[in-house]
Order: C-alpha cells, then structure tokens, then sequence
C-alpha cells in the first residue's frame, strides 16, 4: 500500500494547523466508549461501509431526515447504532476546534480506531473531506441483507472485497434459513456445509428463528479479529453462503489459504482496504459542507 499514490484531493495530517489533535479527540473517545461496551467495535465500520458504498464517503449516512439513507432496508441494522458516541465526538471537537473537522472525517477516524481496538492494523485516514447536503433512500442500492461488503471491489484491476469481510459482524439467522433447512428448494440444507458445523448452526437458528449470528462463531462473540474465519471458509464452516463461494474460486481460494496462514497479512489488506474505502467519491475543496450537527 505504501507504494500507491496517495488522492490529491485528501492529505495526512490535514487538520494539523487548524485543529492539531483532531484525531486524539476522536481516539480517546471511540476508546472510552469501546471500554464500555466492546460490541462498538464493527460498528462505525459498519457506518462507514453503508455511507462510501452509496454517494461517497459524504457522511450522509449519519442523517436522521424523513427517507434518508439510514432508513433504507439495507440499513436496517444501523438503528441501533449508538450515535450518542458520535454525538459525544463532535461535541468535543466543536469545543475545540468549530466549525473545522467535518463528520465525513471523523466517520473515517472513528472507524479506523474501532478497528484498530478490535485488533487490527492503524493505519493514516487522509483527511480533507466535505458533508454532504442531501440524503435520499431512494440511492441506496446496497444488496439487502449485505453485511459488510461481502463483495467490494475497491479498485478495478484488484478484488479487495475478500479483506474487508467484518469479522466482528453478526447476521439474521433468517438470511440463512434456506442453507440450514431448504437449500435451493429442495427440503434439505446446503450440502456444502460442514455436517457438525450444519446441527451447530442449526441449534443457534431453529425454524422462524430471530436469532443473530456471528459470522466468525469462533471470535465473534468477543468483538476481535482473528484468522479463524478464513480456516472456517477452508473446512466449509462458514455462515453465509456468498462466503463459501470463496473455495470454488482458485483466486480467492488461494488468497484463503494465504491469510489463514499468515494473519499479519490479511490485517495489512484489511487497513489497506479501508483506506481505499474512504476514498470513495469524495466532497473536497467547496463542495458539500461542514456540518456542526451529525443529524441535520
């Protein structure tokens, strides 16, 4: 990643002059409120995910305006999003610094400090973004029932998507009730899963079962990453169907076998994924605005 040539239109250290600590505002808070409650961590990932994939990184996902991005099916999920700490955040910097640091931007820090609590990589959030002015569900065109980008192409010539699954994230046992009782149609579960795996998953999520599931079972439940996914994609112990896909692929095979060997890389591709991610379609120079209030 070190080699790629940087966006022109976001800098490092952006607010170095006008507001220097930008960023430890923002850590120390994500930090406090991660001590709380450890199940934070995926979520302004999540944020970020549902806000870049959309019109940009703008943070119009933030909105709380009739028939915003937030309440699109997609992101239905994000309703429980705890946005009293990303009220807390810009409360703080507004004291410090008004007017300056956008919400775009602190969504980016914020996220790269969850991830980072959570066990991965820091890594630098080039800075410079404008907010956005309109926020529309009709513009959501996410997959419904996606969790975190299952597959994201963040360049055109490299599928990243594969480093970017959340492995802290959890899914509705509903959106797989058809691999565990009728696959296909057919009155039977997916047989390309695991049998043990299959009554474990079976236990979590009996018939009309509203129950959620981690997507990494191994991990999950402590909000950390760890290679176990990957080893889980490999012996077909996998939650999500699009996720088992990965082995009848010899690329993305291959790439599997690679981060369930080597851990240090996958949390590599996985901060460089994000940094790619925030990229996306952004308001710089006079575009857009600074909002004061994440909300309105």
């Amino acid at each position: 990643g070190s080699g790629i040539e940087p966006p022109q239109k976001l800098q490092w250290h952006y607010y170095r002059n006008s507001c220097r600590d930008a960023e430890r505002y923002v850590s120390t808070q994500v930090e406090f409120y991660w001590k709380l409650d450890r199940s934070l961590a995926p979520k302004p990932i999540r944020m970020l995910y549902a806000d870049c994939f959309v019109t940009g990184c703008d943070a119009l996902i933030l909105s709380d305006r009739p028939y915003s991005e937030k309440t699109a099916p997609q992101n239905a999920d994000l309703l429980g999003f705890p946005m009293a700490v990303m009220d807390k955040i810009k409360q703080v910097l507004e004291q410090h610094c008004p007017g300056v640091v956008c919400c775009a931007d602190i969504l980016n820090f914020a996220a790269r400090d969850a991830a980072h609590l959570a066990g991965g990589l820091s890594y630098p959030v080039l800075a410079g973004r404008r907010d956005g002015m309109s926020s529309s569900v009709a513009s959501v065109d996410l997959p419904l029932g996606a969790t975190l980008g299952d597959r994201c192409s963040l360049t055109s010539n490299q599928e990243a998507w594969m480093c970017w699954i959340l492995l802290l994230y959890s899914t509705s046992c509903s959106f797989i009730a058809d691999r565990l009782y009728n696959f296909n149609k057919i009155g039977k579960p997916d047989p390309s899963m695991d049998s043990s795996f299959l009554a474990q998953m079976r236990e979590q999520g009996p018939p009309n079962s509203k129950n959620q599931l981690y997507l990494d079972p191994d991990s999950g439940s402590s909000y950390s990453f760890s290679k176990s996914f990957y080893s889980g994609v490999l012996n077909h112990r996998v939650v999500l169907g699009i996720d088992q896909q990965i082995t009848a692929n010899n690329d993305s095979s291959q790439i599997a076998e690679e981060f369930n060997a080597s851990f240090e890389d996958f949390r590599k591709m996985f901060a460089l994924s994000m940094s790619r991610m925030g990229n996306i379609k952004v308001l710089p120079g006079k575009q857009g605005e600074i909002r004061k209030n994440y909300r309105v």
